[in-house]
């Protein structure tokens, strides 16, 4: 089943996009910096959530990995 149609799926990616968006801009700021908006927008708007929430989206990959280790 692809992840659009499992809801655990389709959060681990969206969690994935946010941790990766976030280590990129800390990289090499000026990638995501230069396209704030558009289509391209969308990983500087997740690279600016992981940034700013990054308490909260560390704890949600906590239990994300958590539910999955523990899942049947």
């Amino acid at each position: 089943m692809s992840a659009i149609f499992n809801f655990q799926s389709l959060l681990s990616v969206i969690l994935l996009l946010i941790c990766t968006c976030a280590y990129v801009r800390a990289l090499a700021p000026s990638l995501l910096d230069k396209n704030k908006t558009g289509f391209l927008g969308i990983f500087w708007k997740c690279a600016r959530i992981g940034e700013r929430k990054s308490p909260y989206v560390a704890c949600c990959c906590i239990i994300m990995a958590l539910t999955i280790l523990f899942s049947e």
